[in-house]
């Protein structure tokens, strides 16, 4: 098996992982709340990346990190994962998985508009179109399946899930700025967020879980959502050697997920969250070749 096709093997467990996460999510939200939910599988990220930087000899290069270089990990832990994942899961405490999934995965365009303020980039027609058609879907996915009777999603759910695609939006530009080691860099987050986590979950709710079914939940989370599909992600685009053509793969994620909320969730899967998502994965594309040609 080539480099390149164990770039794509690769590629397609990261979809497998990731589309299973929304499920998780609200598996998990049955069971123990969103602090706890957080809070168990951030402290389970932090030994997977732990045990990961250990077995590539990494440990040792925390030590060369500048004061600087800590303090602006402690800036990008409080985005990702405490306040992305905060905000996260309590959109899914509010609303059915496949309104929420999608709504989150609106942060490329989402990207597109703070890059204006922060990156002092321009915004062209084409650009604008993919923001509309991302936004059309965002409506169409808000209908819950009822389009023109105007009976939407809870609007504090539907407000909090757009919101996540904000902070990691912000969270991608800054942590773009920061050149050191992506697996170096993650496990810091996680260490930093991690007292944050601890600290308002002992604040709004109970770092002792309420039973084991969530607590298992939030370790599935912790490894697949947040430790090792990361790990193997990284590892897709460094063997496929395109990271343009197999990034857009990770496009399939959402649709993946759709599948296993309408098996592990019985949830009915509305037309209107379909085309929805279309319409999202449309205007993130459309953006993406606006930028080629540029």
């Amino acid at each position: 098996m080539s480099n390149r096709q164990k770039g794509y093997l690769y590629a397609g467990l990261t979809i497998l992982f990731w589309g299973t996460s929304a499920s998780a999510f609200k598996i998990g939200l049955k069971y123990i709340d969103y602090f706890q939910l957080l809070l168990y599988s951030s402290l389970t990220a932090v030994i997977f990346l732990f045990f990961v930087l250990w077995a590539q000899k990494k440990l040792k290069i925390l030590k060369t990190f500048t004061r600087n270089q800590y303090l602006y990990s402690i800036f990008l832990g409080f985005l990702n994962p405490f306040l992305y994942y905060v905000v996260l899961f309590k959109a899914y405490t509010l609303l059915p998985a496949q309104i929420a999934q999608p709504l989150n995965f609106i942060w490329p365009i989402v990207l597109v508009l703070l890059s204006i303020p922060i990156l002092k980039q321009k915004i062209g027609l084409k650009s604008f179109v993919a923001l509309i058609v991302s936004f059309i879907g965002v409506y169409f996915i808000s209908s819950q399946g009822k389009l023109f009777n105007h009976q939407f999603a809870d609007p504090l759910g539907v407000t909090l899930a757009l919101s996540t695609s904000v902070v990691w939006a912000l969270f991608w530009l800054y942590n773009m700025k920061d050149q050191r080691d992506e697996v170096l860099k993650l496990f810091l987050n996680f260490v930093f967020a991690f007292f944050f986590i601890l600290a308002i979950t002992i604040k709004e709710s109970s770092v002792i879980p309420q039973n084991v079914e969530g607590v298992l939940t939030a370790i599935y989370i912790g490894l697949f959502e947040m430790g090792i599909t990361f790990v193997i992600w990284l590892k897709a685009l460094k063997l496929a050697g395109r990271t343009d053509k197999i990034g857009n793969l990770i496009y399939l994620t959402p649709f993946c997920a759709l599948v296993f909320i309408h098996i592990f969730l019985r949830e009915k899967i509305y037309l209107t969250t379909i085309l929805g998502l279309i319409l999202i994965i449309l205007g993130i594309l459309l953006q993406q070749l606006n930028k080629v040609k540029r």
